[in-house]
């Protein structure tokens, strides 16, 4: 089916749904890469670009072979570049809701660990602060605190929020299977349904909820109470049998 021609090109359903993926894809990407790195090296891509594109408009013949030399190694530069990129986008992929349709869902053992780790500090009440990050960037967030990229376990978590230790003040991130950064500062809401009865780490869950869509996991330091916040709700008083099923359902329902 034609949707319309210009000259002698046509233009048709087959086209559009072709044009529309490609758009989805590059925005996904640019998703996963803003304000990182990566970005920043794609960005010195593209002005490489523009120079081999100037060099052979004014025929820069020097340019010119430099140019198509590099760009024969070009693509396995670009797949070592951004190979965490691209690990994070198919895994994404992996745990969407179309795929989930054909396949039985089961929670991401990362989702295990988190729980693991927050039964023991609630039981010992030490006060935690657990950013798990889903499709919005959070390098912001990240760059507040102390770069680890360690891996995501129980222990890891129990000795960040150990109290008196250097690491215990702020937020935990979590991206993908790692413990990117700890002792991060999180934005507080300012909703003042949450001014007078909550604490510090409840209105820092709550904020960074609003701004992203991460999930947040509180351990109250002097209950040993659990919480959970996302997009701006925080649910309050989750008994430790119930953290995975919640977690579970909010990234089933991404």
């Amino acid at each position: 089916m034609e949707l319309f021609r210009i000259s002698f090109l046509k233009f048709g359903v087959v086209d559009l749904v072709d044009v529309l993926l490609v758009a989805f894809f590059v925005y996904r990407f640019f998703l996963l890469i803003l304000g990182t790195r990566s970005f920043q090296i794609l960005i010195g891509l593209f002005l490489v670009f523009l120079v081999g594109v100037a060099a052979f408009w004014f025929q820069l013949e020097a340019v010119k072979w430099l140019i198509t030399n590099v760009a024969t190694v070009g693509v396995i530069v670009l797949v070592v570049v951004f190979q965490p990129e691209l690990r994070r986008a198919l895994a994404q992929m992996g745990q969407h809701r179309l795929f989930r349709f054909f396949f039985r869902y089961q929670p991401p053992e990362r989702l295990k660990e988190v729980v693991k780790g927050v039964e023991q500090l609630a039981s010992r009440r030490y006060g935690a602060l657990i950013v798990v990050e889903r499709e919005a960037n959070l390098n912001r967030i990240i760059e507040t605190g102390k770069i680890l990229n360690a891996s995501l376990s129980s222990e890891a978590l129990v000795t960040i929020f150990t109290p008196h230790t250097p690491l215990h003040d702020g937020a935990v991130v979590i991206r993908g299977d790692e413990i990117v950064a700890c002792a991060c500062t999180l934005p507080l809401t300012q909703n003042p349904a949450f001014h007078h009865t909550y604490g510090t780490r409840h209105k820092a869950a709550v904020g960074v909820t609003e701004d992203s869509d991460a999930i947040v996991v509180v351990v109250s330091e002097e209950t040993g109470r659990i919480s959970v916040a996302y997009d701006g709700i925080l649910n309050r008083g989750l008994e430790v049998e119930m953290l995975l099923p919640a977690l579970t359902k909010l990234f089933k329902t991404r």
